[in-house]
């Protein structure tokens, strides 16, 4: 925070507005996002943080004591462990800082069991050192249970440091390592049986001209060195890129990860410039997807026009109704050459809406055909909310009201019209291998979380999800309705 000057077929645009954080998503240099009893909290730069109920909605009211700059939040057993830092990155004209870590047994301020313990210095920088003492990245490493901590600016070195992760404190006789230079707000992460460094590249707290991106290397080791994808070491300058501005928003950085399951993973960080919402630093939820074993922040999903594909087959998700021919006779290698060419127009959908039924009717899955009785839209509904990352959806047949729907037999059909009922909001989940998994809101008489499946190559259902199985995913296609 210092220094100051994969997708299957195209996604259609959507309006900016509605794929910003809605509510107030104002913060400058978030935490990685924590889940507690249910909600959702990040902390920034400054005193406070911002919740969410959601995941999509944020607000005011994660609470932190003692200000400082660029923290960071870790669970670890049945506890939180939240650092920050004092000064440092050359606030106040010099690069002295402290790195502090403090315990609370839940994030919500409105529990009984609220309350931070005080805070123990676990690194500090002086004025005139190599490194600054801010911008905390926490990592508890999943294969040996030891706790980590990075920290440091363009100013000087990142440095890793071990933490005790009983205590918080600092190991007794843990010394610096010095393991990138360049960046700032670092992280670390492991995946695959490798370990990644994350840091932020660029210049920051500069608004709308500001470049920060965030990059990583990685290593088998936990203290690197850590090698980007071309073979340079982040000691010396290296970084892989991994998230960088949108077309209305920049300054992509404090990268953090949240894995929800097996297959499904977000990336928050922060836009140091959101163009429609007043060029303010905001939270930024993206998908997380590994490429070659790389981490690639993803898209969120947009509106549009699709055929929905299943991973299974490649066949398309489609209204169960009579095949209609389109008119005209083959044309084959026989026609003269000099025949004039003519565009032939898609078949439309009053050429075949008067034959469908009416009331709820089937769905299946078959050959796409670009057909009217294989074009959804996926429209965003505001008014429903959202989940991390994302708003809920409907899914309509184009130019209808034919409305995707799940059914208390764990089927799916389309019902003639959308109601808003929670059977007919869908969530959309960029999975980290690049397709989609598709979930109804809620499934009438059932409790378990279930996603739309492929039990065979032509019959759709719903079912638990498992990343394992092509079954699962789907991708979405754009498709031309004219």
């Amino acid at each position: 925070m210092a220094k100051k000057i994969i997708l299957i077929g195209a996604l259609a645009l959507m309006s900016a507005a509605a794929f910003a954080q809605v509510g107030t998503p104002f913060i400058h240099d978030p935490s990685t996002i924590m889940e507690c009893d249910g909600k959702y909290y990040t902390f920034g730069t400054g005193t406070n943080g911002i919740m969410s109920e959601d995941g999509w909605n944020w607000h005011e009211g994660a609470i932190r004591p003692h200000s400082g700059a660029a923290p960071d939040a870790i669970k670890i057993g049945d506890r939180y462990l939240v650092g920050f830092s004092s000064t440092g990155g050359g606030l106040g004209g010099g690069h002295a800082g402290n790195i502090l870590t403090m315990w609370t047994k839940t994030l919500d301020p409105q529990s009984p069991d609220f309350g931070y313990t005080e805070p123990v210095v676990v690194a500090e920088s002086k004025v005139d050192e190599d490194c600054d003492a801010i911008d905390i990245g926490l990592f508890l490493d999943p294969t040996t249970g030891r706790l980590w901590c990075t920290f440091g600016t363009y100013f000087g070195f990142i440095r890793q440091v071990e933490l005790d992760p009983e205590t918080g404190a600092r190991k007794e006789g843990a010394k610096d390592l010095n393991v990138a230079i360049d960046c700032e707000a670092s992280d670390m992460i492991w995946h695959n049986g490798w370990y990644y460094l994350l840091g932020t590249h660029g210049t920051c707290c500069d608004g709308t001209n500001s470049t920060y991106n965030i990059v990583c290397g990685r290593s088998r080791s936990v203290n690197g060195p850590f090698i980007d994808n071309v073979g340079r070491d982040m000691v010396h300058g290296g970084g892989k890129m991994v998230a960088f501005a949108e077309n209305r928003r920049v300054g992509a950085g404090h990268f953090g990860r949240m894995i929800l399951e097996e297959g499904v993973e977000k990336t928050s960080f922060h836009w140091e410039a959101d163009y429609d919402l007043s060029g303010r630093s905001t939270l930024a939820i993206r998908p997380l997807l590994w490429v070659n074993d790389w981490p690639v922040a993803g898209e969120l999903f947009k509106e549009g026009t699709y055929a929905l594909i299943s991973e299974r087959r490649g066949y398309a998700l489609e209204l169960e109704v009579d095949f209609i021919r389109e008119a005209g006779a083959m044309r084959g290698w026989w026609m003269s050459k000099d025949q004039p060419i003519v565009v032939v127009e898609n078949q439309k959908l009053e050429d075949v809406v008067a034959g469908w039924p009416e009331g709820n009717t089937g769905v299946r899955i078959c050959d796409y055909m670009n057909r009217p009785h294989q074009r959804w839209d996926i429209t965003a509904v505001p008014e429903a909310g959202g989940y991390l990352g994302g708003p809920w959806f409907k899914i309509t047949i184009n130019g209808t009201g034919r409305t995707l729907t799940a059914t208390a037999d764990k089927d799916v059909i389309a019902a003639p019209e959308f109601t808003g009922a929670d059977e007919q909001l869908w969530r959309i989940d960029q999975l980290t291998d690049g397709t989609y998994r598709i979930m109804p809101k809620a499934v009438p008489g059932c409790s378990e979380p279930l996603c739309l499946v492929s039990i065979a190559d032509c019959t759709p259902t719903l079912a638990a999800f498992d990343f394992n199985n092509d079954n699962c995913k789907w991708g979405f296609k754009t498709v031309e309705t004219k």
